[in-house]
């Protein structure tokens, strides 16, 4: 069985589904942004976490997720939900309506019409 952490961002919850596992284990030490204040709290399976071998199998995914949360302070954070298994990071955001989408719709434009006897198409 694959190792799969979540890193979800402090004071949210999560947005996706937590890893599979019977009971989950939130890591003491969180992941933080070496850029501003945001951290990230680890969950992973119990039954990985106390496991002997758990430094080792966890190295490599929690490199991924600090890496993750690097890259996600360009975009002021708004992923509030990482999740990998050692090669893809998965991010999940919050469904938030944009400022844009609670506007007045913009005004279909004018139909084009293409006139005899020009190049130019109007």
């Amino acid at each position: 069985m694959s190792l799969v952490i979540a890193a979800i961002r402090t004071g949210t919850d999560p947005v996706g589904k937590l890893p599979p596992a019977s009971f989950h284990h939130w890591m003491d030490t969180p992941l933080l942004c070496p850029k501003c204040d945001a951290s990230y709290n680890l969950v992973v399976d119990y039954y990985a976490s106390v496991g002997r071998f758990f430094e080792e199998e966890s190295r490599r995914p929690i490199m991924l997720l600090k890496k993750a949360i690097f890259l996600g302070h360009g975009n002021g954070h708004r992923v509030s939900h990482f999740e990998t298994s050692g090669v893809v990071v998965t991010s999940h955001t919050h469904p938030e309506t944009t400022p844009a989408a609670t506007s007045a719709p913009e005004p279909p434009a004018p139909p084009r019409r293409i006139t005899r006897g020009s190049r130019l198409i109007q």
